[in-house]
């Protein structure tokens, strides 16, 4: 991780050469801060030899005397008179052999060698100290002091066990030691064992090891439930409900009273119907579709009211705050709420009546909003639709409510068309599926298909959070009003332009030309519809998306530029999402003219979320890539065409075109040519032969080493490119 170094010019009349001398000779000082030097040591570690440049040392000392910034002792020696300069920040370890520490008040990230890391780990605050100056070509240097606040203490990996003590050598790519264990404290682990170690003492020499206890013990390595297990764990995600909380959900009463039916305005009389994934259990929105007189359409967007069911300061929501998103992994989800409420209560069932909080709109043919109206309800779904039961009734004009899905897919059309128009963004990046046996290994690598059905479904969804967000900030716009409405929105700022501008020279390496002239948004859209199909498809599209600001919750409405909203929220997933019973919460207080929550307490709770969103998204990708890592390992001597996705100084990566899997080339192992990392152009460089490599060129590999622990797939160059063959 890097960024861009800020420019910097040499004025007056000093030479420059002075100028770095004088640089230099205060950073010797700033990192020596208990030493003494004579004048004779000085120029000799600076690497002074000509008399005008020493004299220029001789009058910097005596300059920097006489402004206390060094002090000589007894014996004529300089010493630093003055505090060492430190700053806070965050470790990046991106190899054995080094890290970067990011500092945000400095414009290049501090590069330290691994053994003077102080056994700071990965994403971990720490102090650190520059110990020499930025060179031509590389970064400053420096070293950790102290660690501020450590990520984690306890992580997961494989128990090796010998004679006399075990080691655990950790899963993650990003931490490079492994743990001590003696026997006392293996807690019934094996070898080969899968288990969560905690670290008990720190050792104070890089030559030695942590020292831990196992808490936890997974099962053994390689096997799906326990991999998996092992994912949960590194990611701190639970296993299980409490007894408290599934006997909270338990006492919950099934029936519906009339009371609270009378409360809610009725749709049970209205078509309505779900559209989900074959394998969902729970249904948490549903569509009612009706003809008006005037020749509107009343579309009714139905969500599951979880906040009637999980009420304040419950245990219930006490889980569902912590836990705030559900997470979905290869072979299960891990949910936010029981399976009574998931799966039965808040689950918009068929045939079954059910509470709902619902966005109702008049809507004409050209998808025009003419009235909207927000409230609690009671629906009656009619059918359960997945979404490949849809699109064939799409496709084939043929089926139940076929002309309700015809008329609500013609609206979606109309609405994503407008959507564009208006400058969103055409997101369409190819994920992943699993076939997967009976014990869960991967059998075949599925890409996911998103057709008509899940275009109409996510259009009304867009719409309702669009309209809600809407409706509560221009409630809150008058004078008298102002900041009275705090709410939770959900904002995706525009991009760093810097970080754009670095997509765009990625792009470049494809052959494909964007620039920001006419909106970037029109500018994205364009090469996502020239990219359709082609090899380097998913590649430009994840790496698109991923220099791009990240999706967030927030009580300030910035806006929402993947989607060119100028307010928007999520109100339509409350079964696993906690921000959307938040809104739930605060839309109906205000439509009842109640008093809100504090606007800090919100936010708080916005950051939570936020952060507990991320994680789950890490959670997810690391188990799609222990399945790919699972899959690829049966073709281990097998040969592929691949396309190089991403470059460093240490390795290529390179996606697999066939099965959508990456792996890595280190740049060590390719016997075609010693190879020079240019970081700037996004390739490397043949020393002998001048041969380039760059993004998106497409190579011959074969697969060498898959390592499940790690979840890397290692590739051997098989094969010269055309521009090697013609040298």
């Amino acid at each position: 991780m890097s960024r861009k170094k800020k420019s910097s010019r040499t004025h007056g009349k000093i030479p420059r050469v002075k100028i770095n001398i004088k640089h230099e000779l205060k950073l010797h000082f700033q990192n020596r801060s208990n030493e003494s030097f004579s004048f004779s040591q000085l120029v000799k570690q600076l690497r002074v030899r000509d008399g005008k440049s020493k004299e220029f040392v001789k009058e910097l000392l005596f300059k920097m005397e006489a402004e206390n910034q060094l002090r000589r002792g007894p014996d004529g020696r300089w010493i630093t008179a003055l505090e060492p300069t430190y700053y806070k920040g965050t470790v990046d370890h991106v190899n054995p052999k080094f890290a970067y520490i990011m500092v945000e008040s400095l414009p290049d990230d501090i590069w330290v060698k691994s053994k003077d890391l102080n056994f700071a780990m990965h994403g971990d605050t720490v102090t650190i100290q520059i110990t020499s100056k930025a060179k031509a070509s590389q970064r400053p240097e420096g070293r950790v002091i102290s660690i501020v606040k450590r990520v984690k203490n306890e992580f997961v990996g494989r128990l090796e066990v010998s004679q006399k003590f075990g080691f655990v050598v950790l899963d993650s790519r990003n931490i490079f030691f492994d743990v001590l264990v003696y026997p006392q404290k293996f807690k019934k682990a094996i070898h080969n064992d899968k288990v969560l170690v905690k670290i008990d003492k720190w050792p104070n020499n890089e030559n030695k090891s942590p020292l831990g206890s196992i808490i936890y013990v997974l099962g053994q390595a390689g096997e799906n439930n326990t991999e998996i297990h092992a994912i949960m764990a590194e990611y701190g995600l639970p296993f299980e409900f409490s007894k408290k909380v599934e006997t909270a959900a338990a006492l919950i009463p099934v029936a519906i009273s009339k009371e609270e039916i009378n409360k809610r305005r009725d749709f049970r009389k209205e078509i309505t119907f779900t559209i989900d994934p074959h394998d969902a259990k729970d249904f948490d929105d549903a569509l009612s579709v009706k003809k008006l007189h005037n020749g509107h359409i009343e579309v009714g967007i139905h969500i599951a009211d979880v906040s009637h069911y999980v009420k304040p300061d419950s245990l219930l929501e006490k889980e569902a705050f912590e836990r705030a998103t559900s997470v979905y992994l290869v072979d299960r989800t891990i949910p936010m709420l029981p399976e009574k409420l998931s799966n039965n209560l808040c689950s918009l069932r068929p045939k079954e009546e059910k509470l709902t909080f619902s966005a109702v709109f008049e809507i004409n043919d050209q998808g025009k909003v003419f009235e909207k109206w927000f409230g609690r309800t009671v629906i009656h779904s009619d059918r359960r639709f997945t979404y490949e039961d849809a699109q064939e009734i799409i496709e084939g004009n043929v089926g139940d409510y076929q002309e309700e899905i015809l008329l609500l897919n013609n609206l979606a059309g109309r609405l994503r068309d407008r959507r564009f128009a208006n400058g969103a963004v055409n997101f369409e990046s190819v994920e992943v599926n699993f076939r997967l046996d009976e014990k869960g290994k991967a059998l075949e690598v599925i890409p996911k298909e998103r057709k008509e059905a899940h275009k109409m479904i996510e259009e009304f969804m867009l719409l309702a959070n669009r309209e809600v967000a809407t409706f509560i900030f221009d409630k809150g716009k008058g004078k008298q009003s102002e900041g009275r409405f705090p709410f939770v929105y959900r904002v995706h700022n525009d991009p760093d332009p810097e970080k754009f501008e670095n997509f765009i020279k990625f792009a470049g390496g494809f052959g494909y030309q964007l620039s920001t002239q006419g909106g970037i948004s029109k500018n994205l859209n364009k090469l996502f519809t020239d990219i359709q199909g082609k090899p380097e498809q998913n590649v430009l599209e994840s790496i698109a998306i991923r220099s791009l600001a990240k999706a967030r919750y927030t009580t300030d409405s910035k806006g929402h530029f993947g989607l060119c909203f100028e307010h928007y929220t999520h109100f339509t997933s409350p079964i696993r999402r906690y921000p959307d019973v938040m809104v739930h919460r605060l839309l109906w207080s205000y439509l009842e003219g109640e008093n809100p929550q504090e606007k800090e307490l919100i936010e708080q709770k916005c950051i939570h979320s936020s952060e507990r969103e991320k994680r789950a998204a890490e959670a997810e990708r690391a188990s799609i890539k222990f399945k790919q890592v699972e899959f690829m390992s049966e073709m281990l001597g097998e040969n592929f065409d691949g396309i190089v996705s991403g470059i460093t100084e240490w390795g290529l990566f390179v996606e697999i075109i066939a099965t959508k899997c990456e792996g890595m080339i280190r740049i060590a192992d390719i016997d075609h040519d010693q190879f020079k990392y240019d970081e700037k152009q996004y390739r490397i460089v043949g020393r002998r032969t001048g041969g380039i490599v760059s993004l998106g060129d497409e190579i011959h590999v074969k697969v060498i080493k898959t390592d499940i622990d790690r979840r890397t797939i290692d590739l051997f160059w098989v094969k010269k490119m055309d521009l090697f063959q013609n040298i």
